[in-house]
């Protein structure tokens, strides 16, 4: 008798889906063991420096997730998902920064110190509620969100899509990154916001506040994955496909393209939000640097990279070329551009479905060969 939903059992059953969800169940369990059970000197030890990094990764792998939908499963092609992300973690930031109090540099109970230094006499509007970790979560959701909505209420019914969305995409976080530039912004201008000390009232630093933190994103990579997969094999996912393939011809059958793709950029664009939220108290800062168009097209470079239209792919690219960022810019800082040029370029030609589509075909190889040897 068959009791689950189709796409549950497609959900279950997809082989990427297990490697990925086995994957993310042990890093999860073993970093945080590893980390507080070993002492330092022990060869088991995780270091807080890497169980951060790789935390780091986790939220780059929940965004780039969050555009493999909209550019692998809808094809829209966004270049403009490093301003969601950097929206979400300006909310998060903001809340950070109202939990310093008098432990600031200028001792101010209610101003941080970047307005104290720019001689503002109150909090601004925009700074209110931020005190409380409810209303800062709830913003690093509504704000993307309602971002996306209007963004896209705006291109889609004007039919934009193709190279001339991209354009706008970028060209909505180039903006967003030239005002918060501005000091009379009040989001700490250049320097953004950083100093954090608490969070929940918890220190930030804290061994046993990292690990929570490294779970955090790592149960929100794993809930965003099964989230966005239950989408691609639910009805309105298959519609979702249809609108990529052949966007005229659905819409001539009678579905309305624009709403579809309106609600999938703005689900997209929250789950950017989640991922910036996660990625500021881990790193420790965050400023309008975040919102150059140049990592919203690396985002795209990771997604190509693992394998668009597969999602786990997408994490794949995203921690397999932050990793080897890491390690050049580290080694050979002034070549890492080139390298990563170079790696989407040799994607490109030669490998389209990126390198889970590589892992794939040797897969299929092997019982093919077995069987000939047979």
């Amino acid at each position: 008798m068959q009791t689950s939903h189709p796409a549950i059992q497609l959900l279950i059953g997809e082989r990427g889906t297990q490697v990925f969800l086995a994957l993310l169940l042990t890093v999860g369990v073993a970093a945080p063991i590893m980390h507080l059970a070993f002492p330092e000197g022990s060869a088991l030890h995780l270091s807080s420096y890497t169980m951060t990094l790789m935390g780091k990764y986790m939220t780059y792998a929940l965004l780039a997730i969050a555009v493999d939908l909209v550019w692998g499963y809808c094809g829209i092609l966004s270049l403009g998902h490093a301003a969601f992300f950097a929206l979400g973690g300006y909310a998060m930031g903001m809340y950070l920064m109202r939990q310093i109090g008098t432990r600031g540099v200028y001792g101010d109970p209610l101003l941080p110190d970047f307005m104290v230094f720019l001689n503002w006499k109150e909090l601004p509007w925009f700074w209110q509620g931020f005190d409380m970790f409810w209303f800062a979560a709830l913003m690093v959701i509504v704000v993307p969100g309602l971002l996306a909505l209007a963004f896209g209420w705006l291109a889609f019914r004007s039919r934009v899509s193709g190279v001339y969305l991209s354009i706008i995409t970028q060209a909505l976080t180039y903006a967003l990154m030239l005002a918060f530039f501005r000091n009379d912004m009040g989001f700490g201008g250049n320097n953004g916001l950083t100093d954090f000390k608490d969070i929940l009232g918890a220190n930030i630093n804290a061994s046993e506040t990292r690990v929570a933190l490294f779970l955090t994103s790592a149960a929100a990579l794993g809930l965003g994955y099964l989230a966005c997969r239950y989408i691609t094999l639910s009805r309105a996912g298959r519609v979702v496909q249809a609108i990529r393939d052949a966007e005229s011809r659905t819409r001539f059958i009678g579905y309305r393209v624009e709403s579809y793709k309106l609600w999938v950029f703005a689900f997209s664009a929250v789950l950017a939000g989640i991922a910036g939220a996660l990625y500021v108290p881990q790193v420790g800062i965050i400023n309008p640097s975040e919102f150059q168009p140049i990592n919203s097209i690396e985002i795209v470079i990771w997604v190509a990279v693992g394998g668009r239209g597969t999602l786990y792919g997408a994490v794949a690219g995203a921690v397999l070329v932050n990793y080897a960022k890491t390690y050049f810019t580290a080694t050979i800082p002034e070549l890492w551009l080139y390298a990563l040029g170079t790696l989407f370029v040799i994607v490109t030609l030669f490998l389209p479905k990126g390198v889970v589509g590589l892992a794939d075909k040797f897969a299929l190889r092997r019982p093919a060969a077995r069987t000939v040897t047979a």
